[in-house]
């Protein structure tokens, strides 16, 4: 049997851990012949329930998991690492901006951008905990790791996106491909019904009816993660751990031929986006871990006028932690 995967999520005593850890211990996302180990961080006031978390996931007797270990500093966290889900961050509290959330993140990423440096040479980074986009950003400017290898979750966006397409036109979700969310995560992104297929057609003839698409779509996509605060009290867990393995699934696993997937990556001059930003773009991946943007995909003045409106929220929130970006 394969060495196991040495795998670090952070936030670990969190929900969306919570509903991850299970699914990544028993071999869901890297198979059943092959063992997992699991390095979990969080921050000294919560490895009391992290201990409990530990616990629990021991008393499953998963035969895939290795190894399960709690940590508190991230350098010894992400010793040795192939894989790291940044899930934890701090969250908005009452009266708390969106820009006093990105300030008082920063800093934590900046630590644990430092802390990959001592991964394995081949580690990946998923950045899971908001505002993912420039939390990715933070940590990757601040490590030694190659950009390319990290990436920030728009999947919860884009499986959401793919179930209202699904539903709205009486077909399975496996039948709706090529979602893209443009630009950040945020209710500023831009869900694209335009390149979008269902059934191997473009999605406005399927859907004729663009005042749906582009009054009630767009919206409840945008919107969604605050429907379901309100509605439960409590910010999407379950769904957000899906999107992560889904996430990592998607750069493990080849892209089928005529399909994309969607994540946030370093920029590398594609659709104007800034060098340097992490925005939402289509990917293809050929299952090593890696990503290619997927270029040329049209844009209608329709998609495009929300776009730059998005790539101008992601400068701003570069702006507001230019002070934390090397160089």
């Amino acid at each position: 049997m394969a060495d196991p995967i040495r795998v670090a999520v952070t936030g670990a005593a969190g929900q969306i851990a919570y509903s991850l850890l299970v699914r990544l211990a028993s071999g869901q996302l890297f198979g059943k012949d092959r063992k997992v180990e699991l390095k979990l961080l969080e921050i000294p006031q919560a490895m009391g329930p992290l201990e409990g978390v530990m616990m629990e996931l021991q008393d499953c007797a998963f035969p895939t998991l290795a190894k399960v270990e709690a940590f508190d500093n991230p350098e010894q966290a992400f010793d040795g690492i192939n894989w790291c889900l940044m899930v934890g961050s701090r969250p908005r509290g009452p009266g708390m901006e969106r820009s006093d959330l990105i300030k008082i993140n920063g800093p934590i990423f900046v630590n644990q951008g430092k802390a990959l440096n001592r991964a394995a040479q081949d580690v990946r980074a998923v950045v899971v905990g908001n505002p993912c986009n420039t939390n990715c950003m933070i940590a990757a400017h601040n490590s030694d790791v190659p950009h390319e290898r990290f990436s920030a979750m728009m999947r919860l966006d884009q499986n959401r996106a793919k179930y209202l397409l699904a539903s709205k036109a009486g077909a399975q979700v496996i039948d709706v491909t090529n979602v893209v969310i443009w630009g950040n995560h945020s209710n500023n992104q831009v869900p694209d019904f335009e390149f979008a297929k269902i059934g191997g057609k473009p999605v406005p003839e399927v859907i004729a009816d663009a005042a749906w698409l582009e009054n009630a779509f767009m919206p409840t996509v945008q919107n969604r993660g605050a429907a379901v605060i309100k509605a439960r009290g409590a910010s999407s867990a379950a769904s957000a751990a899906n999107a992560a393995l889904d996430h990592v699934r998607s750069l493990i696993t080849p892209t089928p031929a005529g399909d994309t997937f969607c994540a946030a990556v370093m920029a590398n001059g594609a659709y104007g986006v800034d060098a340097g930003l992490i925005a939402g773009m289509p990917l293809t991946s050929t299952g090593h871990g890696d990503w290619s943007i997927v270029e040329g995909v049209p844009m209608s003045p329709f998609i495009k006028g929300k776009f730059d409106a998005v790539l101008d929220e992601l400068r701003r929130e570069r702006e507001m932690v230019k002070d934390l970006l090397p160089g």
